[in-house]
């Protein structure tokens, strides 16, 4: 017995029975049923009684039936029931009749195949028998049942025509359905209110408890509507009648002439636009035409296609409920639980429904889209007459379809529907010329993994006029495509409507509930003092498979590779990855791409009180598809999903930027502009005297307007910062200053570059912060990522980081790949990114740091902020993650930046500055155990026409002790070009000895 289900996630599949195989209406056996009621008890008394053949081997499924008695032709045959089956071989012909009874109470009628939904149950309710409530057969047949229930009970069955009689003190219930099914249902009960319409010559019922009566109206109204749309589509409703029957138990189901809902289904306000019709639309397929589910479950795609989607089509929606469908099929279905629609029988949990109705309901789409509309519904009309009250299989739809369209349609079958999973496309290029008169577009598509035939979607817009749609075929793993338009085209898209079924790219895939519950062991981490105020949170979670940690024991490998739930805003976890700020609703779920790992997700739940997070905690699982949702005290508030890329591939001709000249500005009017700012970040490039001299000029101007000004310095590391005081407070020298900085071992770019800033803030004692963090550290997080820190190091991070400004980590993917070949060869991404992060996090801590620690400054100071442009362009960097701590108001100046929308707040183009470099010895050197020497010279080297050679040891310029590089390099930082230089040096002989040797070179 098979009954098609609506779509929530606490509905069931009863298993179907089968008479004898496939029968023509004629020839179909009959089984007669008897069945009466002991309420109170729970109970069902029943005879089943049909004619079996002599030798016919015949099982029956017995499920929790006890089996009184089996006679055949009145004579007693001794029968065993083994594992809830009962197997018999009839020694001569004639009528086999079962005697049996059932209890079904509540508390023992649970179906473990389908998510613990109660089947059969028999109380004071009502009667709800879907189960095996009866001894049940495998094979088609034609069923004749008599029911006796107490008094003022009605009772639904499959049937053309219901006859009640009074009898026995009860009512008995004839029910006449002249047409072979696989099984039959029973639902009863005392409570129904009776209320009957008509359509056409159908008699339609609805049968609704007291309480729920208005709504019946509405569901007959519907009820209308839905059978004409479809007897305009795909034919005459095959039956006399049609009732909607309202359950005590959470149910949806249909079966021939009547669906049954449970009433929290019910009194839902949508069901009536979306589920019912789906419902209706199975009295066609599956209650008409039925299943062969031997060879997999067409009916539940087709009905979803033909109804859910459609209705959303109707709306101008198609297209996204087909995305997702895809968007269902990635978060749940994965290499462990992936079947080929061949193998779908029915919906046991969500990766079989994304399978069974979501993705058989795109190959449909397809199909229609190859075969057009009117062969599409012309060939399922024909489907329909030709499999009337048989047992159907995608053989028989593919046949039909071939039928009609005259062509071999096995390609296609096989790649759908015999094969599990789906094609994975991806535009390698989108290029677009000009070609004489016309434009030219090359589109690179290729396949990743197993290689499909598929029609490919491009929409092609253009700035003025209608879009363009078509196709392409591309059947190989890299396909080159090239398309000729009359106009430049504004806009190509490929498959941006979802008409085929495929793997969603990253940027087409949001950050949904559902790939959470979808997940293959999601980790759910409450902070330690947290977790009972989260406790049913996290059971729920842990009954889908979940596995609770503490907070505190997770490692950002285990961030890495996991699909997270963190409990709390304020827990610890998120301060290493989010910056996490919102309303404070009694209960919140925040879903956000991981930052480390774009293929997993992160849920962040947040509860003010356990009460709430109770109330809530077993809701989250009914809106899978949503990234972010508010409850009050369990009533939903707000739901909403995260935008993403619409397409599998997008190219967009970039409008063309222009400039006023007339707003075209000077720095010092910019100075002006920014004087009220909090902060003001100015770009570099490090290398240029011009951009220095030009931050020089808005830290001079800025000054001149409010003497409490700071200076932050991403060149110096925060350790030094003392050093960094006693030099402006005049403590201590410049050497002195360089040397305990370790300028030269941590910054590689000229001092002369800074030397006229610092200069300025000792002359006016600015103070100037060390922004950045420890080299060490930058340099073992890109290597190893921040596991590789020590517990020591670790201290000196940030206290939060957010890494989820995804456009920032694009920009540093390019930055990463582009240097693929150097330092950062052979090194993992994630690795870099979080260096990066580190870096920018850390210097915004410098910044709020200071200003908490001056509160002098915090009233009424200004900080500039020189650091390279690529940690302050578009803000991503730096001020963001300043504003995130302390709200401040900031302006960004860029040096000969890219003028870009939303880079910086101004760019300016300061005139080159032809500065004169400090003298150089033209030689590489290297340091070991306090010891400098040559290790090679650079072209014309002055140091080796003066007659230096590779392995000298420098011991002393100009008489001053060399013990390190840095010792040279704050030496010849004070010498001038062409001024003597003394170099004393010791040469390793072979046979003389080492000798000290004392060379004078000309700068």
């Amino acid at each position: 017995m098979k009954l098609h289900t609506v779509l929530f996630a606490f509905l069931i599949l009863a298993p179907f029975s089968v008479c004898a195989g496939q029968h023509t209406p004629a020839t179909v056996p009959e089984y007669l049923l008897e069945v009466s009621f002991d309420i109170p008890q729970s109970k069902i008394i029943g005879t089943a009684a049909f004619n079996v053949q002599t030798g016919q081997e015949i099982s029956f499924s017995t499920g929790n039936l006890s089996i009184n008695e089996v006679t055949l032709n009145g004579q007693k045959v001794d029968v065993a029931v083994q594992e809830k089956v009962l197997k018999l071989k009839p020694l001569q012909s004639g009528e086999l009749v079962i005697r049996y009874e059932g209890v079904f109470k509540g508390d023992n009628a649970v179906s473990t195949a389908n998510d613990g939904v109660t089947e059969s149950v028999i109380s004071e309710k009502g009667v709800s028998l879907t189960g095996i409530w009866y001894p049940q057969i495998h094979g088609l047949c034609r069923y004749r049942l008599k029911a006796l229930l107490p008094p003022g009970y009605q009772a639904i069955s499959e049937a053309e025509r219901i006859e009640k009689s009074a009898e026995n003190g009860g009512g008995t219930f004839t029910f006449d359905f002249p047409h072979p099914v696989d099984g039959i249902n029973l639902i009863a009960s005392s409570r129904y209110v009776e209320i009957r319409d008509t359509f056409n010559a159908i008699e339609l019922y609805a049968y609704f408890f007291p309480e729920d009566r208005e709504l019946a109206k509405a569901y007959l109204a519907y009820t209308k509507k839905y059978l004409q749309q479809y007897e305009t589509l795909i034919g005459p409703y095959p039956y006399k009648r049609f009732s909607i029957a309202e359950n005590f138990l959470p149910s949806g189901y249909s079966m021939p002439t009547y669906t049954l809902l449970g009433q929290d289904v019910v009194r839902l306000p949508f069901i009536v636009e979306t589920s019912l019709g789906h419902e209706i639309l199975h009295q066609w397929f599956g209650n008409y035409v039925y299943i062969d589910y031997e060879k997999g479950n067409w009916a539940e795609g087709l009905t979803t296609y033909l109804a859910d989607h459609r209705f959303e089509e109707q709306r101008g929606k198609g297209w996204e409920y087909r995305k997702q469908i895809l968007i269902d099929y990635e978060s749940y279905v994965n290499s462990k639980n992936e079947i080929a629609l061949k193998d779908f029988r029915g919906r046991t949990d969500n990766a079989s429904k994304a399978i069974g109705y979501g993705k058989a309901a795109l190959i449909f789409h397809m199909l229609k889209n190859r075969a057009g509309e009117d062969a599409f519904i012309a060939a399922l009309r024909e489907f329909v007459k030709e499999q009337q009250f048989r047992k159907a299989s995608w053989e028989d739809i593919r046949a039909v379809f071939e039928k009609q369209l005259k062509k071999d349609l096995e390609w296609f079958f096989k790649q759908w529907v015999d094969n599990a999973g789906l094609p994975a496309i991806e535009a390698h290029r989108i290029a677009v010329k000009q070609n004489g008169d016309t434009y030219e577009a090359s589109i690179s598509i290729g396949q990743r993994e197993d290689v499909y035939m598929l029609d490919v979607p491009l929409t092609v817009s253009f700035p003025d006029g209608p879009e363009k749609r078509q196709t392409v075929l591309i059947d190989k793993a890299k396909n080159n495509v090239t398309e000729q338009f009359d106009r430049m085209p504004g806009k190509i898209i490929i498959d941006g409507d979802y008409d085929i079924a495929r793997h969603l790219d990253e940027d087409e895939l949001p950050p949904v509930i559902a790939r959470i519950i979808g997940a293959e062991q999601p980790v759910v981490a409450a902070a330690q003092d947290d977790a009972e105020k989260y406790r049913s949170v996290i059971e729920a979670f842990k009954e889908r498979g979940a596995v609770e940690r503490k907070a505190e024991e997770l490692s950002d490998g285990d961030i890495k590779n996991a699909t997270l739930i963190v409990l709390g805003k304020d827990n610890p976890l998120l301060k290493r990855l989010f910056s996490i700020t919102g309303d404070d609703a009694g209960f919140t779920v925040i879903v956000k791409e991981n930052p480390w790992n774009p293929r997993k997700v992160i849920g962040i739940i947040n509860a003010l009180s356990k009460e709430e997070a109770d109330a809530a905690s077993r809701k989250i699982f009914h809106y899978g598809k949503y990234s972010m949702l508010s409850f009050e005290k369990g009533k939903n508030t707000l739901k909403s999903i995260e935008e993403s890329r619409r397409g599998a591939a997008l190219w967009k001709k970039e409008k063309t930027m222009a400039i006023d000249v007339a707003a075209l500005t000077t720095l010092p009017e910019v100075i002006e502009r920014v004087a009220t700012k909090k902060i003001v970040y100015v770009g570099e490039f490090h290398n240029r005297f011009e951009h220095h001299a030009a931050q020089l000029e808005v830290i001079r101007g800025l000054y001149a307007k409010n003497k409490k000004i700071a200076i932050g310095m991403e060149m110096f590391q925060r350790p030094f910062q003392k050093t960094l005081d006693a030099f402006i407070a005049g403590t201590i020298d410049e050497r002195e200053f360089l040397k305990k900085s370790e300028y030269f071992k941590r910054w590689s770019f000229d001092y002369n570059l800074y030397k006229p800033i610092l200069s300025f803030a000792r002359a006016e004692k600015i103070p100037v912060i060390a922004l950045n963090i420890e080299r060490e550290i930058i340099e073992k997080v890109s290597k190893g990522g921040i596991d590789a820190l020590s517990e020591e190091e670790r201290k000196e991070l940030p206290r939060s980081m957010d890494f989820s400004d995804a456009a920032y980590r694009e920009r540093l993917k390019e930055v990463f790949q582009g240097h693929g070949h150097g330092t950062l060869k052979n090194r993992d991404f994630t690795n870099f990114y979080q260096s990066q992060i580190l870096w920018d996090e850390t210097m915004a801590q410098s910044i709020d740091a200071f200003f908490r620690d001056n509160p002098d400054y915090q009233a009424s100071g200004q900080m500039v902020v020189i650091a390279g442009g690529g940690h302050l362009a578009y803000g991503a960097g730096i001020p963001h993650r300043a504003h995130r701590r302390n709200g401040y108001s900031y302006a960004i100046i860029l040096n000969d930046g890219e003028i870009e929308k939303g880079i910086a707040d101004y760019i300016a183009f300061p005139e080159q500055v032809d500065a004169v470099a400090g003298p150089k010895l033209m030689a590489t050197l290297q340091e070991e155990n306090g010891r400098v020497s040559i290790a090679e010279f650079s072209e014309q080297s002055i140091a080796k026409a003066a007659g230096l050679k590779v392995g000298d040891i420098l011991l002393a310029l100009d008489d001053l002790p060399v013990h390190s590089i840095e010792d040279v390099r704050i030496h010849l930082l004070y010498k001038k070009r062409g001024e003597p230089l003394r170099v004393k040096v010791m040469r390793k002989r072979f046979l003389f000895g080492d000798k000290v040797m004392e060379f004078t070179i000309t700068l």
